[in-house]
C-alpha cells in the first residue's frame, strides 16, 4: 500500500484536533465540577447570633466557592432522628449543624457525624493550637467530631428579680428552702434543650459532694435525690430557655438558673429587666460550655472541600472577634487572643452596659470542669426526662 504524506499529515492533524477539543471538553467538565456550592446550615444552639456574619464573610468574599448559604433553625432534641433518617434514605440535605454539647452527644452515639480529627488534619494546620486550655479539654469532648467555634464558662449561677428575693440563695440547700417557701416562682428548662438546664444539671454533683460528677447513673446519688425534691416546688419545665425568660422578665416568677450569656443577653434585649442580678454558689465549680461546628456523614466531596476552607475561616480572629455579640455566649470567641476590643463598636457598647464586673473574677478563681461525654451526658437526660420531667414537661 502507497504511504501518502499528505494521508498522514491529515490523521495527525484529526487526533490532534480531536485531541484539542477533548481538552477543552475536559477543562469544562473540570470547571462545571468545581462550580460553587449551596450550603445548608442547621443551628440548634442559638449559634448563628454570634457566627451568621462569620458564615456570610465567607460566602461573599469566596463567590466561587459558595453560590448561597441557607440558614435553618432546629430544636437539638429533635435533630439526630431527622439526620438518622435522611442517612437511611441515602440523603444528605445537611451540611454543617452548629450544635452544643446535647445534639454533638447524641449524635457521636448515633454515629451521624463525619470525624474531622484526624481525618482532615492536614487541610486544619493548627487548630488545635489556636484554642486556650478551657477551650481545648472542651474540645475534646467532640472526639474529633466537631470543632468548637464559640466558648462559654457557662455556670451554673442563679438569676433573680431583687425586687423580690431580698436573700438570694448560695447553696443547693438556701435554693430549694427559698423554692419550697416561694411555690411556682422558681423554673427552669428541660436540660436536653437548655444550655442553663443543662448546665445546672451537671454543676449540682459538684455543688452537693457527689461520688462521681461524670456518673449520672451510679454516681449521682445526691443530686437525683435533691432534683426530686425541688420537683415538688416547680410548677413544670419549658422545652427551651427562651421561655424561661419571658416568664421571668413577664413576671411570672422570680428565680431561674442560669449561666454567664443567657444573664446579659436577655437583658441586653429588654425580655428581662437589666435590674435583675446573679448570684453564683459558694464554692462552686464552671461547668463550661461550647458550640460545635460538625458536619454529617452523607456530604460530597465536593461540598466537603469548601466547607473545610470555611472552618479554618471561622477561627481566624476576625470572624471570632464577632463572636462577642451581645453578650449571649459570654465571652464567646474558641480561639486564644481575640479581646473585646477587637469586636464591633456595639458588642463592646453592650457588654460594658450589660455584662457583669465580677464574672472576670469568678472566672479566674473558681475551679473549671468540662460537661458530660457524649455517652453519660445522654443517660442523663434520659434519666432526667423519665424520673423528673416527664410530668411536668411542655
Amino acid at each position: 500500500m502507497a504511504f501518502s504524506r499528505r494521508g498522514f499529515r491529515q490523521r495527525t492533524l484529526g487526533r490532534v484536533a480531536c485531541a484539542a477539543v477533548w481538552g477543552i471538553w475536559v477543562s469544562v467538565a473540570s470547571t462545571a465540577s468545581a462550580a460553587p456550592v449551596a450550603l445548608n446550615v442547621v443551628d440548634v444552639a442559638g449559634n448563628l447570633a454570634l457566627t451568621q456574619k462569620g458564615f456570610e464573610a465567607f460566602r461573599d468574599k469566596y463567590p466561587d466557592l459558595v453560590s448561597r448559604i441557607t440558614f435553618t433553625n432546629a430544636p437539638a432534641p429533635q435533630l439526630p432522628g431527622k439526620i438518622k433518617a435522611m442517612q437511611a434514605a441515602g440523603r444528605s440535605d445537611i451540611d454543617i449543624v452548629l450544635t452544643g454539647t446535647d445534639a454533638l452527644a447524641a449524635g457521636i452515639q448515633q454515629n451521624l457525624w463525619q470525624r474531622l480529627l484526624p481525618d482532615y488534619s492536614a487541610r486544619l494546620p493548627g487548630v488545635l493550637d489556636k484554642y486556650a486550655p478551657n477551650v481545648r479539654a472542651m474540645q475534646e469532648l467532640s472526639k474529633g467530631y466537631g470543632l468548637a467555634v464559640t466558648f462559654m464558662p457557662a455556670g451554673p449561677l442563679v438569676e433573680y428579680n431583687p425586687a423580690k428575693v431580698t436573700t438570694p440563695p448560695k447553696t443547693p440547700a438556701e435554693l430549694l428552702a427559698w423554692c419550697k417557701a416561694n411555690p411556682g416562682k422558681l423554673i427552669y428548662a428541660r436540660p436536653a434543650n437548655s444550655g442553663p438546664g443543662r448546665t445546672f444539671l451537671m454543676g449540682l454533683p459538684y455543688l452537693l459532694g457527689d461520688k462521681d460528677p461524670h456518673d449520672p447513673i451510679k454516681g449521682w446519688d445526691k443530686t437525683w435525690a435533691f432534683l426530686k425534691e425541688l420537683d415538688t416546688c416547680i410548677p413544670y419545665y419549658p422545652g427551651g430557655t427562651s421561655a424561661v425568660m419571658k416568664e421571668l422578665g413577664e413576671g411570672s416568677r422570680d428565680m431561674t438558673v442560669t449561666v454567664t450569656g443567657w444573664d446579659i443577653n436577655p437583658r441586653a434585649l429588654g425580655i428581662v429587666p437589666a435590674s435583675f442580678k446573679v448570684q453564683s454558689f459558694d464554692r462552686f465549680t464552671w461547668v463550661n460550655d461550647a458550640h460545635y461546628m460538625v458536619v454529617p456523614k452523607g456530604v460530597s466531596k465536593e461540598k466537603m472541600d469548601v466547607i473545610v476552607k470555611l472552618i479554618n475561616f471561622m477561627l481566624e480572629p476576625a470572624q471570632q472577634a464577632l463572636t462577642y455579640d451581645d453578650g449571649y455566649f459570654y465571652p464567646g470567641p474558641a480561639v486564644k487572643d481575640v479581646p473585646l476590643s477587637a469586636a464591633p463598636a456595639k458588642s463592646q457598647e453592650t457588654i460594658a452596659k450589660y455584662g457583669r464586673p465580677e464574672y472576670a473574677k469568678l472566672i479566674a478563681d473558681f475551679p473549671h470542669a468540662v460537661p458530660l461525654d457524649a455517652t453519660a451526658m445522654v443517660a442523663a437526660f434520659q434519666k432526667w426526662d423519665a424520673e423528673i420531667g416527664s410530668q411536668k414537661s411542655k
